[in-house]
């Protein structure tokens, strides 16, 4: 009988009937054996791997640098020594991404007008780049004011329309380092289409020229930044900004000084912004990515990933003879994490039924380049990833519990509190951030993925007193603490892969971090 002639009934139930027998013959990883993989990943290996990638050798894995690639060339080795497949470039376990630095040239200039009154600014002389530079070109848009640090992440904006928009965030000079308050307010005007945050604020004349002379020295972006780092944050001082704003109806000194938040559109007032920059260096850095494929044929096609970044800070000035920030818990700890996750899975006496990535990231101490890249040109479609496993600084915290920022997101939070009551004598227990008031929810790389839809879980110790500083070592990491929190990725990372249904978002959730309330 030809296939043409079968019934669609007949088809359906041809279908389930194989889809059935398939799983029936997929032979999951045993418990015994997932309990013996978590076993074999101990302080002692954990330390070694943390030992070898912060060694001084490695000079602080700047990104790019030489000391970056042997990296990179060394989780490669051990991906291919654990069967992974490589899911890089050219057949390879390493993605390259490029990396280009411009400095701004003196055409550059931010221009404010409306009311009756013009103010433009060149940049380098009355405009501080404070993050990223105006893009080439001319671009012109409405005018939102912002004033007033907020106090919690709720949406601000409400119907402002933001597509093209300049952000006039009038934020007084003592304020300027809680830049971790603005940081939601900051992703969720992005992601509704504002270019650019311009921050008035009441520097004094010799801190702020020093500020804008630095700003047209080189400065440098990934070919695919993370959407933080693609949003450019612009200063300007109080008094430059002051005649054009009071002409618009607004006190700049009483947004200074303002107790609550302030958000309005400004529809008199129009931001021209005209870039213009030359090209001073290119260069790539690398990310490596490794996949261990499923076993189910109807679930092999999704994937969870287990990833780190691995770059750092590179030399610098010397501390008491010391130059280079080994980074030992940020974030050696992380990627030795991933490497022996890696290794737990290549122990299973089977394959789980979702396939695995396995992904170490640079740049992310430069804004997230490397997982900004990857979200990009990922090793298998987003829309398939059901699940992003974030390692970062987990060291130097506890040993019966760890920080995991993602816990309320999505049903990954039921997943990992289950496996953890479920392997208590073997785990670090998960609970839920301690920093709230920190934002690390945007602080690493984990966000490009929630940002895309993928449900993250983010493991992370907090920020000890080395933190970005060169006696970050590994004589200070507790072998211990890393070891259990990496067993609890490990077995809650082979909990999803195995799971029939996939982690689900809290809807509130998405909403907040995915649409940025849209």
């Amino acid at each position: 009988m030809s296939w043409r002639s079968l019934s669609l009934l007949t088809l359906l139930g041809l279908a389930g009937l194989s889809s059935s027998a398939a799983a029936q013959r997929t032979r999951q990883p045993s418990p015994a054996a997932a309990r013996r993989a978590a076993e074999a990943l101990t302080p002692t290996t954990m330390r070694d791997r943390i030992a070898v990638i912060s060694d001084d050798s490695t000079r602080g894995r700047n990104t790019p640098s030489p000391e970056l690639d042997k990296v990179a060339t060394y989780i490669a080795a051990e991906f291919r020594r654990l069967g992974l497949q490589p899911a890089g470039d050219s057949g390879g376990f390493i993605q390259r991404y490029p990396i280009r630095c411009t400095r701004p040239d003196t055409g550059a200039f931010v221009e404010l007008s409306g009311a009756g009154s013009t103010a433009l600014w060149p940049v380098g002389r009355d405009v501080a780049a404070f993050q990223g530079q105006i893009r080439d070109g001319d671009a012109t848009g409405p005018t939102v004011l912002f004033a007033g640090m907020p106090n919690d992440t709720a949406d601000l904006f409400g119907g402002i329309e933001l597509r093209n928009a300049t952000l006039v965030a009038v934020i007084p000079a003592q304020d300027l380092q809680k830049g971790d308050q603005l940081t939601p307010h900051v992703m969720r005007a992005l992601q509704r289409g504002a270019s650019t945050w311009l921050v008035v604020t009441n520097l004094p004349a010799q801190v702020f020229a020093g500020m804008a002379g630095r700003s047209a020295q080189p400065s440098c972006n990934a070919g695919a930044p993370s959407n933080m780092a693609a949003l450019t944050i612009l200063g300007v001082r109080d008094s430059s900004a002051m005649a054009v704003l009071q002409a618009a109806g607004e006190d700049v000194a009483a947004l200074l000084a303002t107790p609550t938040t302030v958000v309005r559109a400004l529809p008199g007032l129009t931001t021209h912004l005209r870039g213009t920059s030359q090209v001073t260096s290119e260069a790539s850095a690398p990310n490596v990515v490794g996949i261990l494929p499923g076993s189910d044929p109807a679930l092999r096609a999704e994937h969870v990933v287990v990833m780190a970044h691995m770059d750092h800070l590179g030399v610098g000035r010397p501390v008491n003879g010391d130059s280079i920030f080994n980074g030992a818990d940020d974030n050696a700890s992380g990627t030795a994490a991933v490497l022996e996750i890696a290794q737990a899975f290549a122990r299973l006496d089977a394959r789980p039924r979702r396939s695995m990535i396995f992904l170490a990231v640079s740049g992310e101490e430069e804004g997230l380049w490397g997982s900004g890249w990857y979200v990009n040109h990922p090793a298998a479609p987003l829309a398939q990833t059901v699940a992003d496993f974030d390692m970062d600084m987990i060291s130097r915290g506890w040993r019966d519990s760890v920080s995991v920022i993602g816990l309320d997101f999505s049903t990954l939070g039921e997943t990992i509190r289950r496996v953890g009551r479920e392997n208590a004598a073997l785990v670090a227990q998960p609970v839920i951030d301690h920093w709230p008031e920190q934002n690390f929810l945007y602080r690493s790389d984990h966000i490009n993925f929630a940002q895309r839809g993928v449900p993250i879980l983010y493991f992370l110790d907090g920020t000890p007193p080395d933190y970005h500083r060169v006696t970050d070592t590994v004589e200070k990491i507790d072998a211990e603490a890393a070891a259990r929190i990496a067993r609890l990725a490990f077995l809650t990372a082979l909990d999803v892969a195995n799971a029939t249904a996939r982690p689900v978002w809290d809807a509130a959730s998405r909403q907040r971090i995915v649409t940025g309330g849209n």
